[in-house]
């Protein structure tokens, strides 16, 4: 039978011609780039910060800034939540612009003010105080109230700035938004290479007090820039939550655990909507299609059709949708480790710190500047795929052809492991050049070897995120319902929430488990006299146990949309015989 669904009514946009459009999209993505720029800029040298300031040990800070980016990276997810069910994406925007602000100011106090850290004291004494309790507090804070901060910008400014160009006339619409989301990710990437620079050399070269300030100041104009269009933005109310979808669907299907399905079925015994053009749901993961089973139309259902309880009946299509998503769960996990080794900046920031990053005799590459040989490298994969590879791939087969979307990810995952092999051969080089020169009893001595041996990890680790990650985010979207556009495009940030505290996890069980007998920890806070190189090792091989794992849920999965068995793992063609996302 055919039922009319009480769908979540899509809200009026409070239409006024001089709300919304291109006008408001410059302020929105400066608040988002300038945020960028603040936050990015204050991650590479923090390390640095807290091992020379705070005197906290190497696996301690690095431990403090796994956390730190876990949390950053999850609270976007709880804040797009929180704007899609209760408060509503300006709000949420409004408030992650003032947190972020206050916790950077913060931050910057603890330069500023001498008493909010250890007094300074002579590095090769024994007497350098260790910082107390309320300094610790208040470093943890100023992390806390950031991390809020950047949940509440980015869970929101994409979304935001898409709701802007909501047009009556779809086209427009649509073309507009393409645009939109070119100059929005453009302005991300260009925020990023500027932190990575500019910011980094600020805080190396002028010291910690103008380092921390100059955030502070841009994100004052972040904010400002946010709240001066707010007369024009359009602001949208907030929606029912995919995530109380779900509960609706596990509460019911275990509530109907008693039903029992037979191999016939029919349409009328499934609730469905009147524009659903799913009727009977798949005959994967059975257990939850209970959950959409009607057992007695007079009891389940309203006069109107609607289901009298959402927490017994559910639609097929909310059944189908949490099908989806657990089915690409395996591959999300597999995507974590990636991040786990594109975490390891600290560390690299530390192994650069110890050699020589002179280019020419007067300058040298600021420590925490590597990490934009990463963002070039995947800038350049990606420019180079799409406007060669591609094209000349298409020329020799004579018809227009792409990597598959699981071959994409597998490459990235490969790659992302063998940056970690050649980090541990550079590492294991850079130890025994120390040892020769006798760096290894002198605590936190520079090598003379160039620290220019790190690129061909940086470039690697760029382009496996070149392949994994939008093929990834292109896999996600493709095989998600449209109606899960938002989770899709979030689950990754999910991810590397998930990799930070694996991170953090990992380093901890390297530092215990190598002290032990009075030896010294693989990953000591002097590093000439730690072993990282058996460290990356790990990390390597923990890779390659990953990418095994990822084939077999290629097998396991079977083709995605638009592909065909033999074709999950190799150049495709695109066109009649199926096209994909």
């Amino acid at each position: 039978m055919r039922i009319d669904q009480d769908e979540t009514i899509r809200e009026p946009l409070l239409i006024n011609e001089r709300r919304g459009g291109f006008k408001t999209l410059p302020f929105i993505i400066v608040n988002e780039s300038f945020e960028k720029v603040a936050s990015y800029g204050l991650l590479p040298n923090m390390v640095l910060y807290l091992t020379m300031e705070y005197r906290l040990e190497n696996s301690t800070a690095v431990n403090i800034l796994f956390l730190w980016s876990a949390a950053t990276n999850l609270l976007p997810i709880i804040g797009a939540f929180l704007a899609d069910s209760y408060v509503g994406r300006y709000p949420m925007i409004a408030f992650g612009s003032i947190a972020s602000l206050l916790g950077m100011t913060l931050l910057w106090s603890t330069a500023m003010i001498p008493g909010a850290r250890p007094p300074p004291c002579n590095q090769f004494s024994d007497s350098c105080e260790s910082p107390t309790m309320s300094q610790l507090l208040v470093l943890y804070i100023c992390f806390g109230i950031m991390s809020v901060g950047a949940g509440g910008i980015r869970s929101s400014s994409l979304a935001f700035g898409a709701d802007q160009l909501v047009n009556r006339e779809k086209r427009k619409s649509s073309r507009t938004l393409e645009s939109y989301f070119s100059w929005y990710y453009f302005s991300v990437s260009v925020s990023v290479i500027v932190a990575l620079t500019c910011v980094v050399y600020i805080q190396e070269n002028l010291g910690w007090k103008v380092g921390f300030g100059v955030p502070v100041v841009l994100m004052f104009f972040s904010t400002l820039s946010f709240f001066l269009a707010s007369c024009w933005y359009v602001k949208l109310k907030d929606k029912a939550s995919l995530v109380t979808g779900f509960a609706h669907v596990l509460v019911a299907s275990y509530r109907n655990r008693d039903i029992q399905l037979s191999g016939l079925v029919t349409d009328e015994m499934y609730y469905h909507g009147k524009e659903s053009m799913l009727h009977v749901p798949s005959e994967k993961l059975r257990c939850l299609n209970k959950a959409c089973v009607i057992r007695n139309p007079h009891e389940d259902l309203t006069p109107d059709g609607s289901a009298s309880n959402p927490w017994i009946l559910c639609t097929v299509d909310k059944v189908e949708e949490l099908k989806a998503l657990i089915k690409v769960i395996p591959f999300w996990f597999a995507g974590v480790l990636r991040f786990v080794n594109l975490s390891q900046s600290s560390f690299l920031i530390l192994q650069a710190s110890s050699m020589d990053r002179h280019i020419t005799s007067n300058f040298e590459i600021p420590a925490g500047s590597f990490f934009v040989f990463y963002v070039l490298s995947l800038a350049a994969a990606v420019a180079l795929y799409d406007r060669i590879i591609l094209p000349l791939s298409s020329t020799i087969k004579g018809r227009p052809v792409r990597l598959s979307l699981k071959c994409k990810m597998g490459v990235g995952i490969f790659l992302s492991g063998m940056s970690m092999a050649v980090l541990a051969v550079v590492e294991y080089i850079l130890c025994s050049i120390a040892m020769q020169e006798g760096a290894s009893d002198r605590t936190q001595a520079v090598g003379h070897m160039s620290a220019m041996w790190l690129v061909p990890h940086y470039v690697l680790l760029g382009l496996a995120e070149a392949f994994v990650a939008i093929g990834e985010n292109e896999f996600f979207y493709s095989e998600l319902p449209k109606s899960m556009s938002s989770i899709a495009s979030n689950i990754s940030l999910l991810g590397l929430a998930v990799a930070n505290l694996l991170a953090s996890f990992i380093v901890n069980v390297v530092d215990t488990s190598t002290k032990t007998g009075g030896a010294g920890s693989w990953v000591s806070s002097d590093i000439n006299k730690g072993h990282y190189d058996y460290y990356y090792g790990i990390l390597f091989v923990l890779s390659m146990v990953n990418f095994l794992y990822y084939v077999v849920c290629c097998k396991a999965y079977g083709p995605c949309k638009g592909e065909s068995n033999h074709k999950d793992l190799a150049f495709e063609r695109v066109g009649s015989e199926g096209d994909h996302l």
